[in-house]
Parts: structure tokens; C-alpha cells; sequence
């Protein structure tokens, strides 16, 4: 029997973390262990309580957090079979272009050496931007998948460019 594809979701700080959950869900339900990580500003969106609960594994917020006894940005880089990015803010992608490692969600990303998949989340004029468009294109190039954004309403109440892809449809993207 093959073993489960082990996936590592990063999750930010958007309006569309509380899909993060339903991610966890899909990603469970199609047979995939799952490990989450989260910014800061994630937590204020969706709780890290909800998250170890679906998931059946400690959510990581703290590069530093003294519970986990390996440098979890390391050991869940090296544990994980694909790597989800998922919301990505317009911060997240940048940080991610950079190559900064101040977050844990940054710090898993940058310690990858398996596929990633950045899934963007922002209002039309923020994916519009040029620096944006320069991260995408930034990110494209060190070989990750961007997942989207899609066209559709936006939590803003606009409708336009900037939704996140649905849960279903990038849990399928990712385990193809």
C-alpha cells in the first residue's frame, strides 16, 4: 500500500483563511496527512485549535515555540511530500520572492525542496499591482505552481480578480 501523501499547508493572514479548514478537510478526506502552519496574522483569522483538530496534528505559529522540539520549520520541510501555500496575501508572496524566513509560513517555504503551491487571496487592485505581478513572476521562476486567483466575488463585496481557488479544486491540482 502507498503511504499518504504528506502535505504541509501554509496559511496567511486573509479573509480566506477560514477555507483553510475546509482544505484540511479535503486534503484528510482524499487520504493525505496534513501538517498546518500559520503567520500570526492567520491565527486572527482562523483558529489554531480548529486547525490541530482537523488536521489530528499541532498547528506550528512560532518559529520559536519551545513545544516543538525540532526546529519545526526544518523537520516539516523535510517531512512533507508537497508544500501548500494557501491563502497567499500580497505580503505573503512578497516575503515569499524575497526569500525571507521571519515567519514560520516563510521559513517552510524557504527549507522546501519539494513542490509548492502558492494559492493568492487579495482584492483586484492588489493582484493588479506590478510589484505583485513581479512577485508571481518571481515565484514561477524558482519552479512554484500558482494556484489562481481566480474571477468571482471577493470579501471586499467587489467582484473581480483575487479569489482563492476553491478547496476542492486545489486539493485535486495538488494530489494530481
Amino acid at each position: 500500500m502507498a503511504q499518504a501523501p504528506r502535505i504541509v499547508l501554509c496559511v496567511s493572514g486573509s479573509i480566506a483563511a477560514y477555507k483553510a479548514c475546509e482544505l484540511v478537510r479535503c486534503f484528510v478526506k482524499a487520504g493525505a496527512e496534513v501538517r498546518v502552519v500559520l503567520t500570526e496574522a492567520a491565527s486572527k483569522f482562523v483558529s489554531p485549535l480548529t486547525l490541530a483538530t482537523l488536521s489530528k496534528a499541532p498547528v506550528v505559529e512560532d518559529l520559536f515555540d519551545p513545544k516543538h522540539w525540532e526546529m519545526a520549520h526544518l523537520s516539516l520541510a523535510g517531512w512533507a511530500d508537497k508544500v501548500v501555500v494557501a491563502p497567499s496575501t500580497a505580503d505573503t508572496l512578497s516575503r515569499l520572492a524575497r526569500g525571507s524566513a521571519g515567519s514560520p509560513v516563510d521559513a517552510v517555504v524557504l527549507s522546501a525542496q519539494v513542490p509548492v503551491f502558492v494559492a493568492p487571496a487579495m482584492d483586484t487592485e492588489m493582484w493588479a499591482h506590478p510589484a505583485t505581478q513581479a512577485n508571481v513572476e518571481t515565484l514561477e521562476g524558482y519552479g512554484y505552481t500558482l494556484l489562481g486567483p481566480v474571477e468571482g466575488e471577493l470579501a471586499s463585496g467587489r467582484v473581480g480578480m483575487g479569489r482563492m481557488v476553491e478547496p476542492k479544486d486545489i486539493v485535486t491540482k495538488v494530489l494530481a
